[in-house]
């Protein structure tokens, strides 16, 4: 190993924020982002065998990139519903919302364009922004008056800028606070402005607004956005993401987007196990959406009677992040909880600025009451 990589390894590790693989375990799970408990749904598994048979599957890789020879017959039947579930022109499916991601973001905006992006906003899109060509400038945190402030600053009205394109990015639910954004003032503001809004949807799609379709559409949004990034390996339970937006969009991403273009497709099982998931939340999916918002609830009630209120981020989602600064502390109460049979994770800088060292605490439908109430109890003790 080159030194200078072993150097950064022990930087980690003397810092205590060496990122090791967890072996699986039986813990009560607070962590993943199975919201709606379809990753561990018998009568989900049953379903996409369901679709295999249904479509006549009996191929067991997509053999090449879709381009070449991997867009087997199943990606247009589920582009197609997903088009129509979403209310949009088009989808593009991905094999993960990190190619998606940097796969849109490195080849919508050109040279001389300019996006500004949400601080807090996923790794996956700063990435694809630093592998394009336009210039990114960050703006605070939900917040339109600092976004407005920093356009200002950069007096994109001058004459050299008068051709850019400028696209603003946000997520729907951020993945490491759980709050959102108002995003009809940014709906808005980009109309006003002629700027392209694009949402990422992933902590949203399948637990937000009627048959967990997103906040996008949610709030009758889907119209005035210019993309929005759909994931299905979280409240959907399966794996892959996917860009909605306009039958251009999709023409374009199909002909530049280079993590599209060069990836084996998905295997026909995977498609299928994305329409049988979809098909699962939209016939079947409500009982668990309302089991998930009624345990949210509850989780608020018990915040409330243990005095944890002022700990936690202000989030109406399933995500729930109490703030627990420094390193050491917040590794030392994540592992007292595990001990105690709970998997909770410490999050750690740089995933979150430092100081904002935190445990996300994610809701599921399967969650008790019983260990919701007796695992704030317990963290009350050891704050």
């Amino acid at each position: 190993m080159p030194k200078k990589l072993i150097s950064k390894l022990d930087t980690r590790a003397k810092d205590k924020t060496l990122r090791v693989l967890a072996a699986p375990n039986n813990l009560v799970d607070f962590s993943s982002n199975d919201y709606l408990g379809f990753a561990q749904n018998e009568s989900l598994f049953s379903k996409i065998f369901q679709v295999v048979l249904r479509e006549n599957i009996s191929q067991n890789g997509a053999t090449g990139s879709r381009l070449i020879t991997g867009n087997h017959k199943l990606y247009p039947i589920l582009e197609e519903y997903l088009a129509k579930f979403h209310e949009t022109q088009a989808a593009l499916v991905y094999n993960s919302g990190y190619d998606a991601n940097i796969g849109f973001f490195s080849a919508v905006p050109q040279r001389g364009d300019i996006v500004f992006y949400a601080e807090y906003i996923h790794a996956s899109i700063r990435d694809g922004i630093g592998m394009g060509n336009a210039k990114g400038y960050k703006f605070k945190h939900n917040d339109l008056n600092d976004l407005k402030g920093v356009i200002e600053n950069l007096k994109l009205n001058t004459s050299e800028q008068a051709d850019a394109e400028v696209y603003v990015v946000t997520e729907s639910v951020f993945s490491m606070d759980g709050d959102t954004p108002d995003l009809k003032v940014f709906v808005k503001f980009c109309k006003e402005k002629g700027y392209h809004l694009i949402v990422d949807e992933a902590h949203a799609v399948g637990v937000l607004g009627k048959n967990g379709k997103g906040l996008v559409q949610d709030l009758g949004l889907q119209d005035q956005v210019f993309a929005r990034m759909v994931t299905f390996g979280k409240a959907m339970g399966v794996h892959g993401a996917a860009v909605l937006g306009s039958a251009a969009l999709k023409e374009y991403l199909v002909n530049f987007s280079r993590s599209f273009i060069y990836s084996t497709g998905l295997s026909p099982h995977a498609v299928a196990s994305i329409l049988a998931s979809y098909e699962f939340l939209n016939a079947e999916g409500k009982g668990e959406r309302e089991q998930l918002a009624e345990k949210l609830s509850y989780f608020k009630e018990q915040l409330k009677k243990y005095k944890l209120d002022s700990h936690f981020i202000e989030s109406s989602s399933a995500i729930q992040s109490c703030i627990v600064p420094g390193v050491k502390k917040v590794k030392t109460v994540s592992e007292k909880l595990q001990n105690d049979g709970f998997k909770i994770k410490a999050i750690l800088s740089p995933t979150v600025p430092e100081g904002q060292e935190r445990l996300r605490f994610c809701l599921h439908s399967y969650n008790s009451k019983e260990e919701i109430g007796l695992v704030l109890k317990l963290l009350s003790g050891y704050l």
